[in-house]
Order: structure tokens, then C-alpha cells, then sequence
């Protein structure tokens, strides 16, 4: 008789044989295909022990789906190698949406050869090939990797898997060393194995047809340039044809809202060459709609009792020393000007040492100086400053982006001194105010994560990063936004709450960003005379909303897909005259709408009236006022709205109010 042991499955309590495998604990339950195994993924095939905890995890959960992807990436290398015999492997995990694997080749993959991989995929799944784990010895694993020179430098890695590179957690680690064979149903022979640390869904059959290999690229071995250059393959796969379609349609949707395009087509910005990777520069349209979103966001500070500073691009290396960014943050700032050096003419003989200076990366040390600039008082807290600063961060060239990542950028940076009392509130209060101000912008889904201290990355003591993490949880928690943990992905001086905006498509932007800082006030011996007399520390609170106007500007183009709201566009209405007899009635109007601050044009240019109305809708003007005959005579209007519909014979001044209105409450 067997054994019978307990285990606690979905919450409840089970009895059942020793040696029973999650495949056979879920056999009536199709849906699953991997179970986490007292919080640790496990392939179905992997028999229990007694007293552990098992849930499942069906193919449409999120580790599900991260499973569902790196299967699949095994049954692309499988197939790139059926085809391609002398591709050696490198690594292939799932990544957000998908998933990529990278090969050593004698050629570049072509798109010819991508149509044959999914062909070469889908006979391979039909197989229904069974994933098998194997557990194995170094020496074991380097017999069956022989062929693979890049599977035996990972071996030498199996003990620094998580500072190796990128990807290399997949294949490596966990305290074993795993092989994963691709095994044939009906006859059993392994067909392809590779080193990986899994697990891996049932077999093949459930990746289904519902794959696409996406596009090629070239990858550095590890991410180093140091290494060898490899030709990666990148892919998706979704549950059901149905998710495929749906994930393709949002693609196309997203590159239809690519900001980098829209602001080529409506002028709004470019990135001349002259100047250098990441630095942009706005064009008159751009420059409108940048301006008003800065006035706006000054108009609201300065409501919410913000004081405005002004702080220099650069400063001596030493002001960053006392931050700490030079010790944690150097990579991610400009090499140093060396200044200021004195030589003697003739002997060369250093008189007067010279000084590094460096562009700013962020304005907080600045504005410390600002508070330290004379005596404070406990009356004057909380101190809010506010700035739109300009900073500049070396970004790698292969990270740069349109707007969305640059190397000049301004931030709207606000920090907050205030007593330890005082602090909580003043959270409360900020977090509350960065949402209704992306509100206004027209964002309104968010949720927020909550990121903490790195171990490895961090100043000050354990006691104040605990007090300023638990503050931060709380203010969050009682906003009643959903709280994400991002674990160590705090700055080295405190622990922060960034807001994530979901755009109009449903992706996710990391936005305004709250960061309780106990250490930056100790490290500048900040102070304020408190009520009994004593001298004690402020707490100070980062606090960004765009994050940089730059990439708040490219996130608010893709999120209006260019037809911005009518306060924020550069054109509010053009009127367009049915024929040039018009010409001079039209102008009247538009004057009217400008001597009331309305951005209005008339286009009397030579175009036929069909082709002006068509400029009008490329160009995304949210008003258009067309006149002719029977308008000009009743001193009326035509409305023509972005979405093609028309109100027409609307009075004129009913019109200019209409519009007037719709700017200053800032309608859609």
C-alpha cells in the first residue's frame, strides 16, 4: 500500500499518494500547465512532497504566459537549428510580450528565413513533443552542450548566474544544473535538449498556432560589447489566435501613434544630427504646446504655494560628492570639464590646480544649497520649491528614444522640506496633487508602485529607510490605488512611489515619482530652528511630476495619437473660406477668435476647398470653421469636428464662445 502525504492544493488540504506529480494532481484540469510549488514555479511533471503548498497556473496568468513564451523560444531554436545546422545557441528567454533566442550564424537571418522558421515551429508543435527535465552533473552537461561553445561558458557561470549578463538566470543557477529534452511521443528519442533551468509547459501541443516570429536584430554576447555580436530572433506567443490578433492590433496601433512619426508630420520637434543623439529641439508648433503645458503646471504650483528657484546647468564635481551621485550615479552622468587650470608659461609648472565641473543630472543638490543658503525656521515649513530644470544624463546610445529617452531634458522638479509631523501630510497632499494634474492632462488610470531600498545601493541606516519606506506604503495604500512592489528599485537615498499611467491603448507609463529622503538632508547638514529653540533636520520629498516635460510631451502624443485636447493643441481652429470670395469674411471671424486668445489661422491659399478641409484633418485641428454664401450672410459658421460630423448655420459669436469654452475648461 502506498503512502499517502498532505499537502495544502489551491488552499485546502489533500491527501494523496507519495510520488503524486503536479500533472497527475491536476489530470481533470486542462487549464494548468505549470504550478507554483511553495512559491516557486515547478514543471507539472515534478513530483510532491508532503506538507508543501501547491497552486496552480493556468496558460493565460502572467507566469503562465512567461512559461508559454520561453517553451516557445525553445521550439524556435529547435526549429532554427533543424534548418540552420550550424547555428550554435546562445540564450532565450521570455521577455514582456514575447520572447528571443540568439545564435551564433554564419549569415543574418532574412525575413524569407523567418516564414520558414514558423513553419519549421508550427510541424515541430504539431509533434506534440514532451519537455523533459533532466537533472545533471557539470561534467554531464558539458558532454551533451559539447557542440556548444556558448551553453559551456555558462556552465563556468553556474555560480555567478545573477551577475553574468543578461538573460543568463534562464539557463543557469538555482542550485542545479538542468537539461531540458524536447522528447518524441511516440517513439521517445530526445530530439534537441538544451541547458535550462525551466520549467517548461507539458509539451508542445498547448503553444497552439498562435505565434509569430516578429523581427531580427543584432545582440553582443551577454549584452557586453566586449563580446562576440550574434543575431538574435525576437517572437511572440499568446494563448489562443484570438490574443495574437488582439497584441498584433495593438501594435499597429501603437506604431500608428509612434510620437516619433506624429511630430515629423505635424512639425512639432526633430533631433538634428548637428547636435547629437537625445537632444531635441521644438519647432514653433511644438514649442506652443510645450508652453502651454509649462504654464499650466506653473499656474497650478504656484496655487498649491510652490516657490519658484532657478538653479545653473553645471557645477563642481564636489557638490556631487557630498550627494553621494558620484559614487552611485557617475555612469549615467557626462564625463567631467576639467577648468580653471594654471600653468606657468614658460616651465609648465601646475600654479593654480584646475576644477572638474559636470552638467547636472538632477537639481536636488542645488536646491539644498538654496535651503542651506541662510538660518530656516520651523515657521516656514514646509518649504516647497519648484523649478523646470534643465539636467542632462548619458544615456547609451542604444537606450536613446524619441522624447521618451533623451539625454537634455526638463524636468519639473519640486522638493519639499518639511518637519518629520509635517511629513505624512505633505505626501498625502503631493501624491493627491500630482493626480489631479495628470488629470487635467488627460491621464486617469494609474496605479502605483512602491520601489525600496537595493542593498547594494544605498546611504544612510536600515532604521531610516524602514520609517520612510512604511511612511511612503501607508500614503499609497490610503490613496485606494492598487500598490505594486518594486523590490530594490529605489534611488540610493530613499525609497520612492512612481505613478504608472495607463495611456489610451492600455500601456502602462512610469509618470510622476515621490521619493521620501531622510539621508540627502544629513549629507548637506540642512537645518531649522524648531519651536523650543533646538536645531533639528528637515525631511525632504522628491518630487517629479512629468518626469521631464520631453517625455511627458511624447507620452501625451501617443496618448492623443497627435489630436490633442483643444487647450493643448498648436492650432486651435482654422477657417476655411468655400471659395475666395469668402476670404475676407473668414478673417473677420479668425480676428475675432485671436483678439479673445484663441490660436487661429485662415487658410486662403490656392488650394480647391476639398484639399484645405483634408490639410485640416491631417493636421488634427480640433475646430474647423467653414463659410460661404448663406453663412456670410446670416454672420454664421459651419463647425467641422475631427471625427468628420458638421454643426452647421452656428452664429458667430455663438461659435467664438463655443470655442472659448471648450479651451478654458479644457474639454477633450
Amino acid at each position: 500500500m502506498l503512502e499517502e502525504i498532505t499537502l495544502s492544493v489551491d488552499g485546502k488540504q489533500r491527501e494523496v499518494n507519495a510520488g503524486t506529480t503536479g500533472a497527475e494532481l491536476y489530470f481533470d484540469d486542462r487549464e494548468v500547465v505549470v504550478m507554483h510549488v511553495d512559491g516557486v514555479l515547478r514543471d507539472l511533471a515534478r513530483p510532491l512532497e508532503a506538507g508543501t503548498e501547491v497552486k496552480r497556473v493556468t496558460i493565460d496568468s502572467p507566469a503562465g504566459l512567461e512559461v508559454l513564451r520561453h517553451s516557445t523560444a525553445h521550439v524556435m531554436a529547435q526549429a532554427v537549428q533543424q534548418l540552420r545546422p550550424d547555428a550554435k545557441l546562445g540564450i532565450g528567454p521570455y521577455i514582456t510580450d514575447g520572447f528571443y533566442f540568439d545564435f551564433d550564424v554564419e549569415e543574418p537571418f532574412t525575413p524569407e528565413d523567418l516564414k520558414a522558421l514558423e513553419k519549421m515551429m508550427l510541424k515541430i508543435v504539431n509533434q506534440n513533443q514532451k519537455f523533459a527535465r533532466r537533472v545533471v552533473t557539470e561534467d554531464e552537461a558539458r558532454t551533451a552542450m559539447a557542440n556548444e561553445p556558448y551553453k559551456l561558458e555558462l556552465l563556468s557561470k553556474t555560480n555567478e548566474a545573477d551577475e553574468a549578463g543578461e538573460g543568463v538566470n534562464v539557463e543557469v543557477g538555482a542550485g542545479e544544473i538542468t537539461i531540458y529534452d524536447n522528447v518524441d511521443r511516440k517513439s521517445g528519442d530526445v530530439i534537441w535538449c538544451d541547458l535550462c533551468r525551466g520549467p517548461h509547459l507539458p509539451n508542445t501541443k498547448l503553444i497552439s498556432n498562435a505565434f509569430a516570429l516578429t523581427r531580427t536584430a543584432a545582440a553582443y554576447w551577454l549584452g557586453s560589447e566586449k563580446n562576440k555580436q550574434l543575431q538574435r530572433i525576437y517572437g511572440t506567443v499568446w494563448p489562443t489566435k484570438a490574443d495574437l490578433k488582439a497584441y498584433q492590433e495593438r501594435l499597429a496601433e501603437a506604431e500608428r501613434r509612434d510620437h516619433r512619426k506624429l511630430g515629423a508630420e505635424l512639425d512639432l520637434f526633430s533631433f538634428p544630427d548637428e547636435l547629437g543623439s537625445g537632444l531635441p529641439v521644438f519647432h514653433p508648433k511644438g514649442g506652443i504646446i510645450r508652453k502651454t503645458m509649462e504654464d499650466y503646471s506653473r499656474q497650478r504650483h504656484t496655487e498649491a504655494g510652490y516657490e519658484f528657484v532657478y538653479t545653473p546647468h553645471i557645477t563642481k564635481g564636489h557638490l556631487y560628492e557630498i550627494s553621494g551621485h558620484l559614487d552611485w550615479y557617475k555612469d549615467g552622468m557626462f564625463p567631467p570639464m576639467h577648468i580653471d587650470e594654471t600653468r606657468d608659461p614658460e616651465t609648465n609648472e601646475l600654479l593654480k590646480p584646475g576644477q572638474d565641473y559636470y552638467l547636472k543630472p538632477m537639481n536636488c543638490p542645488m536646491h539644498n544649497l538654496i535651503f542651506r543658503g541662510r538660518g530656516r525656521s520651523y515657521r516656514e515649513l514646509p518649504l516647497r520649491m519648484f523649478e523646470f530644470g534643465q539636467v542632462y544624463r548619458y544615456e547609451k546610445s542604444g537606450v536613446v528614444h524619441g522624447l521618451t529617452r533623451v539625454r537634455g531634458m526638463t524636468q519639473d522638479d519640486a522638493h519639499i522640506y518639511c518637519t518629520r509631523e509635517q511629513m505624512k501630510d505633505e505626501l498625502t497632499s503631493t501624491l493627491k496633487f500630482v493626480l489631479d494634474l495628470l488629470k487635467d492632462y488627460g491621464l486617469d488610470d494609474f496605479y502605483l508602485e512602491l520601489s525600496t531600498k537595493d542593498p547594494e545601493k544605498f546611504v544612510g541606516s536600515d532604521d531610516a529607510w524602514e520609517e520612510a519606506t512604511n511612511t511612503l506604503a501607508e500614503v499609497a495604500e490610503a490613496s485606494g490605488l492598487e500598490l505594486v512592489p518594486d523590490p530594490e528599485g529605489a534611488a540610493f537615498y530613499g525609497p520612492k512611489i512612481s505613478v504608472q499611467a495607463r495611456d489610451a491603448i492600455g500601456r502602462t507609463w512610469q509618470m510622476s515619482t515621490i521619493q521620501l529622503d531622510f539621508n540627502l538632508p544629513e549629507r548637506f547638514e540642512l537645518e531649522y530652528q524648531a519651536a523650543d529653540g533646538t536645531r533639528q533636520r528637515p525631511v525632504m520629498i522628491h518630487r517629479a511630476l512629468f518626469g521631464s516635460v520631453e517625455r511627458f510631451m511624447g507620452v501625451l502624443i501617443e496618448h492623443y495619437a497627435g489630436a490633442f485636447p483643444a487647450w493643448l493643441a498648436p492650432v486651435q481652429v482654422v477657417g476655411i473660406p468655400v471659395a475666395e470670395a469668402f476670404n475676407d469674411y473668414v478673417s473677420e471671424v479668425i480676428a475675432k477668435l485671436r483678439e479673445a486668445g484663441i490660436r487661429a489661422e485662415a487658410d486662403l491659399g490656392t488650394e480647391r476647398f476639398p484639399k484645405k478641409i483634408r490639410n485640416a484633418s491631417k493636421d488634427k485641428i480640433p475646430f474647423v470653421l467653414i463659410a460661404g454664401g448663406e453663412d456670410a450672410e446670416a454672420g454664421a459658421v459651419s463647425f467641422r469636428f475631427r471625427d468628420g460630423s458638421q454643426d452647421n448655420g452656428i452664429p458667430v459669436g455663438e461659435a467664438v464662445e463655443r470655442i472659448i469654452t471648450a479651451v478654458k475648461n479644457r474639454e477633450a
